[in-house]
């Protein structure tokens, strides 16, 4: 390929391969010259994200190392330990956003992650030789899908299933992508080679994933959920009572049953019952004390 440059902007060692002096190039500042140049190359690829994060964790090792030779009372290790474990945060939150998106809040994630970051930097072991980032990865990895098992489930729920319901929501999150609306459970089981009664069953359990508080806000107006949920009526227990006690109330004499009416539910006592029918106190007293025993005995 044949390419024109400004002489004077040649490169030095061009400049020496052609007839004309330096001099001379510079009183030539807009001369031409023709060159073959030959076609740039293909560019490098791009090295994947898990090479970039080796190649930027490098020398953590060496300073895992570095942090271990100090005594535990060296007031330097816990502020090497603080840089370094500060320094590896990026990774830490990239590995909690690959989570995202899965029924818990971000910043959630992100701090499980930065635990599981902790750990790492604390087990692992330079003597071993093992890449830091190798180890770092499913450490934090196990972290973040240990919080999901132990908090994200109202419930106890089989660890097959939970696995079921992660990777259910993987797959409803690529398909609405690639379909442009929600995939119904047949197109769920072809994508994860299961049978539909299975997508049935971990969708399902998906309702066991989180509760709702009862004072969240519902509508609008943030009205919450406790104002809309029902309440247990203490009139309902004495429905039943109501109706096994009518027949008994009914068969008793006028006396016995009008006595019973007013003191219970005409809340009189016994001397206003008594002043009312034209008996003493004494006689109403017995008599509710006759007529609560026999009912007694007719409900047991």
């Amino acid at each position: 390929m044949t390419m024109s440059i400004p002489l004077a902007e040649a490169p030095r060692e061009l400049r020496r391969t052609t007839p004309i002096s330096s001099t001379t190039c510079r009183k030539l500042p807009r001369t031409q010259l023709s060159v073959d140049v030959p076609p740039n190359p293909r560019p490098a690829r791009t090295p994947d994200t898990t090479h970039r994060a080796r190649d930027q964790y490098r020398d953590v090792p060496a300073q895992c190392e570095a942090i271990a030779q100090l005594d535990a009372s060296d007031p330097r290790r816990e502020v090497l330990r603080e840089r370094l474990i500060e320094r590896c945060l990026p990774l830490a939150e990239h590995i909690a956003r690959r989570f995202h998106e899965r029924g818990e809040p971000l910043d959630d994630l992100i701090q499980v992650a930065r635990l599981g970051l902790v750990k790492a930097v604390d087990r692992f072991d330079a003597s071993y030789g093992a890449n830091f980032v190798s180890f770092a990865v499913p450490t934090i990895t196990g972290e973040v899908r240990r919080h999901f098992r132990d908090t994200g489930w109202a419930m106890r729920v089989p660890r097959s299933m939970q696995e079921l319901h992660l990777a259910l929501m993987g797959a409803t999150k690529q398909l609405t992508t690639t379909l442009g609306r929600a995939p119904t459970a047949s197109e769920l089981a072809k994508a994860l080679d299961i049978d539909k009664s299975e997508v049935l069953e971990g969708l399902r359990v998906a309702n066991a994933y989180s509760t709702l508080s009862v004072d969240y806000p519902l509508t609008d107006d943030e009205r919450p959920l406790s104002e809309t949920l029902g309440d247990i009526d203490p009139a309902l227990s004495r429905v039943e009572d109501h109706v096994t006690v009518q027949p008994l109330l009914d068969a008793l004499p006028d006396l016995e049953r009008t006595v019973l009416v007013l003191r219970f539910f005409g809340n009189m006592t016994q001397s206003q019952i008594a002043a009312r029918v034209g008996v003493s106190q004494m006689q109403i007293s017995r008599l509710l004390a006759k007529t609560l025993k026999d009912l007694r005995t007719k409900l047991e």
